[in-house]
């Protein structure tokens, strides 16, 4: 299966697998991690409510972490309820970024 995240994962699958202290290397484990990762990319960018880069640091590669985590160990389904608080943090940081951009625009006018 071939996702839009697919040019990333060399960058992005290590960095999840230290996280989660995962040292092997193991093509099945590899599969299954980053199948959990484009899972919760999908689910943050729908959450924040814009495509995201989880390459660069910020509060979204943050949770794009720990979803894998909690996913990884059975328990996706309170992620959402442990982690409310930062991804309304994360939807608030895109508002305030497009308000910026949408006065910088207006003003340059």
């Amino acid at each position: 299966m071939t996702t839009i995240w697919d040019g990333i994962r060399e960058v992005l699958l290590p960095d999840i697998k230290n996280y989660l202290d995962i040292t092997w290397a193991d093509e099945v484990t590899d599969s299954k991690i980053w199948g959990i990762a484009v899972g919760g990319m999908s689910y943050l960018d729908s959450k924040i409510g814009t495509p995201q880069d989880y390459t660069m640091p910020g509060m979204h590669r943050d949770l794009l972490m720990d979803y894998v985590r909690y996913a990884r160990d059975g328990a996706a389904d309170i992620f959402e309820n442990n982690y409310r608080h930062l991804i309304l943090a994360a939807q608030n940081e895109r508002r305030v970024i497009a308000y910026a951009a949408q006065t910088s625009d207006s003003t340059d006018q």
